[in-house]
């Protein structure tokens, strides 16, 4: 049974012409919209293999790419555009996507692309797998926390949301950053407090200012 994927992008000959290439390449297109609410809606009826997800179509893209992550968690999300500003790069990875293809990409390369998606690749090009290992080693080494019980074991995720609390966010402004449902935001949280024994949000909160705190 060939993969199922989901295009979606605002530009109907965009739309056309990735159709074509990924149909020769063994795909079966399921569903095509060109916004974001259209493509989430398509997502969850059809339930495909793969949602190809234009970032710039209205609604923002890397929006449905949070949503269907959330709603659809067994479909792969790829991005294809024209954009390579780290924000919507990393904004689209911190969504849930699984790759970032720009579209100068041969169409003839997606079907292969796709396919490594499928078999648990990410497809990043050349030029931008190295702001990606950036922005990796940028990252405070924070889940190396000998004596901190409850921290080590904060999932990537789980560090994010705590974070954004500690910044004075709420549950709605820490889902739309993450692009991720305000359940799921809640979902994070009382993980949180369970793995730090926490009481409350203040608690959890009070954890992370005390190791960010200099050693007296």
């Amino acid at each position: 049974m060939s993969p199922r994927v989901l295009i979606a992008d605002d530009h109907p000959p965009t739309r056309a012409g990735v159709r074509l290439a990924l149909e020769r390449g063994g795909f079966t297109v399921c569903a095509e919209a060109w916004t974001a609410d259209g493509a989430i809606e398509q997502a969850v009826r059809e339930e495909p293999d793969v949602c190809l997800l234009d970032i710039h179509m209205p609604g923002s893209g890397i929006a449905a790419a949070g949503v269907i992550a959330d709603r659809v968690p067994r479909t792969a999300i790829v991005m294809l555009t024209v954009s390579q500003e780290d924000e919507d790069l990393f904004d689209a990875l911190k969504a849930g996507a699984a790759g970032y293809l720009l579209k100068t990409t041969n169409p003839d390369r997606l079907p292969n692309a796709l396919q490594g998606v499928l078999q648990g690749e990410a497809a990043l090009p050349r030029a931008l797998v190295m702001r990606v290992l950036t922005e990796f080693r940028r990252r405070p080494q924070r889940r190396r926390l000998p004596g901190k019980v409850g921290l080590q074991d904060l999932t990537a995720r789980e560090w994010e949301v705590l974070e954004l609390l500690a910044e004075g966010l709420t549950t709605a402004e820490i889902a739309n950053k993450l692009f991720i449902s305000r359940a799921t935001v809640r979902t994070h949280i009382a993980s949180t407090l369970r793995k730090l024994s926490a009481p409350d949000r203040e608690a959890a909160v009070a954890v992370l200012k005390e190791l960010d705190a200099p050693a007296s």
